[in-house]
């Protein structure tokens, strides 16, 4: 089966995450897949494996969480400390037709809780040291069952104990039923729970397929995005179809990442925009770390015009381009668009894409107050296509309320531009009056200060901006230079300096906007 048969497979019958290994070692077993870290569930597997290998562990899995009793159709939650067999486990599940429940690490013990009790008593798949978080959440009425991955703990089922199990065949699950579900970043409270099904999947490859058609060798693509996440569905999928050598990273130290960059000297490199921004002062490593890389890729927020300069100059490889997609868990991908070299700090950070060919979404601008959608008046942005994930589990009428027949609500307002670029200029929920785009405010200052590794606008107590920064090494805010970067934007008020570890965010690195601003709330009505 060659890789371009196989998607064609999919694009009929589905994305089914358990058949996917063993697709792609049909293709081509001697594909490598490399890791920064090791897995937790097979530590004596290394570092390096073929996409054989991770085939035949996915089948072992499989059989061990049948041996456990997991059955076609129920649900499985993975909630786990981050690691590389997450996608694993949730391969396996998938194999025998079980629904996979991907929840953070990042998520507190609550919020768990709440999510599981939401999904209806399914076995919970975890670890020792996330279920000793959980000690105070009743599992034993919440769940069917608890396995653990690594770690033994009381009242817990070992897959290490399941070792040997005898296989099983695959259960491949309806086209259009729930396969696999996500939750959305919770920027604004609980998670919500997004169902995918085979066909949502399969349908969201499409347009990226095109995109990696652009890397004409074999080359490494590196992925770091979070292993739950329903991109990394989509990551890990074109790549093994592809037979593209696999980089899963986790670490997000600089100094690691610049070591494993110059190891595997990948040409293709997907990750967090803040993860990015995080790294970008690399760029000036003499060693070159991102020497090799063709193309960067990011989705989940916009990205600052700054960081994408800085690392394609940053690359040795001719015609290296930033892609950026706009998407979200409820649609996929929605619009996208290149920045090159020359150009890159010229871009303006509001301009996210047009929209992509090859049977891609639809995206259109609703009016919020009767007027034409324009840039001073901005729109709501909706979505639509068969790649839209089915439902909220748990929460129908609250999908059903944000869908008007083909058409999803992003949350997000907008406008086209003359030429079909679609900008974004803020959540809707993070308006701020008087504010046309805090999102623009940040590209803006961003790009002049140097010193700041994150800047967000959120609304104070009295309705007024209130620009929350960072520093490089958390160094105090020069505030002569800072009056000089927000001369254009006197409605600011005061810069309020935080250490960056003290920044709320949610699971994908973004930061909670909501939540800055009730603690100034807080902050207010503590004072009065």
């Amino acid at each position: 089966m060659k890789g371009s048969t196989a998607y064609t497979s999919i694009q009929k019958r589905g994305l089914h995450i358990g058949l996917l290994p063993e697709m792609a070692a049909a293709v081509n077993p001697t594909t490598p897949i490399h890791l920064d870290h090791d897995l937790e569930v097979f530590p004596e597997a290394g570092r390096r494996l073929t996409v054989a290998q991770y085939a035949e562990h996915v089948d072992d899995l499989a059989a061990r969480l049948w041996a456990a009793g997991v059955r076609p159709d129920e649900r499985v939650v993975i909630y786990k400390t981050a690691n590389a067999d997450h996608w694993m486990l949730a391969a396996a599940i998938s194999r025998i037709g079980g629904v996979v429940v991907n929840l953070s690490p990042a998520l507190d013990a609550r919020t768990v809780g709440i999510l599981i009790e939401r999904v209806g008593r399914p076995t919970l798949l975890t670890d020792g040291t996330k279920l000793d978080l959980l000690a105070d959440v009743p599992l034993a009425d919440l769940t069917r069952r608890v396995l653990t991955s690594a770690g033994d703990r009381p009242g817990a089922t070992s897959l290490a104990e399941l070792a040997g199990a005898p296989r099983v065949k695959p259960v491949v699950r309806p086209i259009d039923e729930a396969a696999v579900i996500t939750h959305t970043s919770g920027t604004t409270g609980i998670p919500k729970l997004v169902v995918h099904t085979p066909r949502t999947q399969g349908i969201r490859l499409v347009p990226q397929w095109r995109l990696l058609s652009l890397m004409r060798k074999k080359e490494t693509v590196a992925i770091h995005v979070p292993f739950v996440h329903s991109r990394m569905v989509a990551a890990m999928s074109l790549a093994l179809l592809k037979e593209y050598p696999v980089l899963l990273m986790r670490e997000t130290d600089p100094a690691e990442v610049a070591e494993t960059f110059l190891e595997h000297r990948p040409a293709l490199i997907e990750a967090l925009p803040n993860s990015l921004m995080e790294w970008e002062h690399l760029a000036e490593d003499p060693r070159a770390p991102f020497g090799s890389v063709k193309v960067f890729s990011s989705t989940f927020d916009a990205i600052h015009p700054g960081t994408m300069s800085k690392l394609l100059k940053a690359s040795d490889r001719r015609g290296a381009l930033f892609f950026q997609i706009y998407g979200q868990s409820e649609v996929g991908p929605a619009v996208g668009r290149a920045y090159f070299r020359r150009s890159a700090h010229k871009a303006n950070g509001r301009c996210v894409g047009w929209a992509m060919p090859f049977g891609a979404a639809r995206v259109r601008v609703v009016s919020r107050d009767g007027g034409r959608p324009t840039e001073h008046n901005p729109g709501r942005i909706e979505v639509a296509w068969p790649g839209l994930a089915k439902s909220y589990f748990g929460e129908q009428e609250r999908y059903d309320s944000n869908r008007k027949g083909e058409w999803w609500g992003t949350g997000d307002v907008g406008y086209f531009t003359r030429l079909g670029c679609l900008h974004l200029l803020d959540r809707e929920v993070d308006m701020v009056p008087g504010v046309r785009s805090s999102l623009e405010i940040e590209d803006v200052v961003l790009s002049k200060l140097d010193e700041l590794t994150e800047l967000v606008v959120v609304q104070g107590p009295n309705s007024e901006p209130v620009p929350v920064v960072c520093t490089v090494g958390d160094r105090p805010l020069d505030l002569g230079r800072w009056r000089a970067a927000v001369a254009d934007f006197p409605q600011l008020a005061d810069p309020v300096q935080l250490p960056q570890a003290e920044l709320p965010r949610t699971a994908t690195l973004k930061v909670q906007r909501l939540e800055l601003a009730r603690r100034f709330e807080k902050q207010l009505q503590e004072r009065a």
